[in-house]
């Protein structure tokens, strides 16, 4: 469990303090936030604050994985090594996209199929990769089977269809944050409790994992290096953690899709890894929510022809026309992520009771 602490008070400390360096950089350099003029006027104020503070937290996530286990002597797995990879590459798609936005003063940066380019090359690498490095009893850090919450056995797939699932799930999670991050706080907020879910998923994993329990039974987990899972989880909740000191409203700073889309990738690569591929979707319940409410408005404005099924979607941007303050929503909807985590870790632990 050192390591874990270890990792988790790196990170958090790593986000606290090095954002507020940041943040004087990025005012010094001018690169502040690009606002649409079509979006709520009360983001207008916004115009100008600094943004891709995701540096901040790939780099205090990085380190603090790698500072922890240094300090502990212990090696680093295979299996978050590749969710890093997924995360800090994925931060580089989001980081052209955002500069771009900087540098050229315009609401648009990468252009859609650039960006898409960028996202699938890493995941196709991801993908690929995850099939690789079998331990001595020959489980991988992914599997060809579909989970929810564990492999199911009768849902096995080709590797062509594997790695199509795979980009399926880095997309729909990256993109998930991605319009979640559109008030202060809001998406890190949300990103503290589901990664924090994830750490509690792993550090039960580990105790009942195949691999390393003694007295395995029945229903024990055949997954590759959940303890070190569970260190980059909780790295990643840190570093949240810390970073919404300083992106909570008045948000000095923005993650920017840098941030957004490297924690979007990273939670798509545990419930991958931790095979809850589906119980994400449970688990990251807000994140469902902001992405629906999007299909649902494109779908109703194309079928009714110019008709609008919210005032403006993502959802959250709905309130904020109905006059609901910035900070009601924000605290409500991070109630309905706190519920969904809860019912997610429900069913996971439900799941392992019935069958002890």
């Amino acid at each position: 469990m050192k390591t874990i602490v270890l990792a988790g008070v790196f990170a958090l400390l790593g986000t606290l303090l090095g954002t507020r360096l940041a943040i004087r950089v990025l005012v010094r350099k001018g690169y502040g936030q690009l606002i649409r003029d079509d979006g709520p006027t009360s983001h207008h104020t916004k115009r100008g604050t600094p943004t891709m503070g995701g540096l901040v937290i790939i780099a205090s996530v990085v380190l603090s994985y790698a500072l922890a286990h240094f300090i502990t002597f212990t090696t680093p797995s295979a299996s978050a090594i590749l969710v890093l990879f997924l995360f800090a590459g994925l931060g580089v798609v989001g980081f052209l996209d955002d500069f771009i936005k900087i540098s050229k003063q315009r609401s648009l940066g990468l252009r859609s199929k650039a960006k898409v380019a960028g996202q699938s090359v890493v995941a196709i690498a991801f993908a690929l990769l995850s099939l690789q490095f079998p331990d001595e009893r020959g489980v991988t850090p992914a599997s060809s089977a579909i989970s929810f919450l564990r492999d199911i056995g009768w849902l096995q797939l080709p590797i062509v269809l594997v790695v199509v699932w795979v980009l399926l799930l880095i997309a729909a999670a990256s993109n998930g944050v991605n319009l979640t991050d559109g008030l202060d706080g809001l998406a890190s907020g949300a990103c503290v409790m589901i990664f924090g879910a994830y750490t509690l998923v792993n550090i039960w994993q580990f105790k009942q994992s195949c691999a390393y329990t003694a007295s395995a039974g029945p229903k024990c987990y055949e997954v590759r290096n959940p303890y070190d899972l569970a260190v980059v989880a909780v790295a990643l909740a840190g570093a949240c953690f810390g970073f919404l000191w300083w992106n909570a409203e008045p948000a000095k700073i923005f993650m920017g899709d840098t941030g957004s889309l490297s924690l979007g990738g990273a939670l798509a690569g545990m419930a991958i890894f931790t095979r809850t591929e589906l119980l994400l979707v449970i688990l990251g319940g807000l994140l469902v929510i902001e992405v629906m409410s999007v299909i649902l408005q494109v779908g109703f404005f194309k079928v009714t022809k110019g008709r609008r099924l919210f005032k403006m979607s993502p959802i959250h941007h709905h309130f904020e026309l109905l006059n609901w303050a910035q900070v009601t929503i924000v605290m409500r909807f991070w109630i309905i992520a706190g519920l969904c985590v809860a019912g997610g870790l429900g069913i996971f632990y439900a799941e392992w009771l019935s069958g002890t």
